[in-house]
């Protein structure tokens, strides 16, 4: 991933504030819905690297999917990353958004226009 990026889903109001935001900038970036074009395990550890945060830190443990699947039982630790990956992966309504990757390799979960700012000045 080269520039700036932003993960959405178009019926969240964050993310919608947070497009508006990035406009209001003037910021060049491309967006990635992330529901349709679901990212791959290998991008989520990418994002979490970027982002400097584990998998259970970006996931919305209160969605319908989250509590079928049992999540908040799951561990939190290094033996169970690969499991909350791969939960990411395939029920992708469970990460967190918006998410902007910044031109300087980093990444934020831009939930409010303070994280969306910080972005910009990466």
């Amino acid at each position: 991933m080269c520039g700036m990026e932003i993960w959405i889903n178009p019926a969240c109001s964050k993310c919608r504030g947070a497009l508006e935001l990035l406009d209001e900038e003037g910021a060049s970036y491309t967006v990635r819905r992330y529901l349709e074009d679901v990212p791959t395990e290998d991008e989520i550890r990418e994002v979490l690297t970027r982002l400097g945060l584990e998998p259970w830190d970006i996931t919305r443990t209160q969605e319908a999917e989250a509590k079928e699947l049992g999540v908040k039982e799951w561990a939190r630790d290094a033996g169970s990353r690969e499991k909350w990956i791969r939960a990411l992966s395939e029920h992708p309504r469970l990460i967190q958004r918006p998410i902007i990757t910044a031109e300087d390799g980093t990444a934020v979960v831009a939930r409010t226009d303070e994280a969306v700012r910080d972005a910009l000045s990466r």
